[in-house]
């Protein structure tokens, strides 16, 4: 089955660094609702119309095409006292953003009683290589078009 509108794709993805320095791989296998969804690049997207399972692409993106360049206003030091017990770097906080919506921002580092934290992607403003390989398509069902993503293996599950 070719990829296209209202497919679920199954990939394994592996992202590299311009020098082929391996930054991040997939827990497994990965699936998405292909068809200008959102669920995953735009240019990945791109890419994948058309394709079958076997099929194999290493893309270079920019960090416009990838995660973004970086935005500084997306940096904030915050005092230490202000966390719950127990903030760790690398973890996770949610906060406002200038529109009152929750916004992921990851503690980047705590030095003494402060605590940085960034909002952008960990690899925002990067050039990229995307190692993609399909493992499987298949026609979506109507509750997952429904839903605009992927369920059951490999995808999102609801309780």
């Amino acid at each position: 089955m070719q990829i296209t509108k209202d497919t679920v794709v199954t990939l394994a993805v592996r992202i590299a660094d311009v020098h082929g320095r391996l930054l991040e791989q997939g827990k497994g296998a990965e699936a998405y609702l292909h068809g200008g969804y959102g669920n995953t690049l735009d240019r990945i997207e791109s890419a994948l119309e058309g394709r079958e399972p076997g099929y194999q692409a290493t893309l270079q993106l920019g960090p416009r095409d990838a995660f973004g360049e970086r935005d500084e206003s997306l940096v904030r030091t915050l005092p230490k006292r202000e966390f719950p017990p127990g903030v760790k770097v690398g973890g996770v906080l949610e906060l406002p953003d200038d529109q009152g919506r929750a916004q992921p921002f990851r503690v980047a580092k705590i030095k003494g009683d402060t605590v940085h934290l960034d909002g952008n992607h960990p690899l925002a403003g990067q050039e990229l290589r995307f190692l993609i390989k399909v493992l499987g398509v298949r026609a979506a069902t109507p509750e997952e078009i429904r839903h605009r993503h992927a369920h059951g293996e490999h995808g999102h599950h609801h309780p």
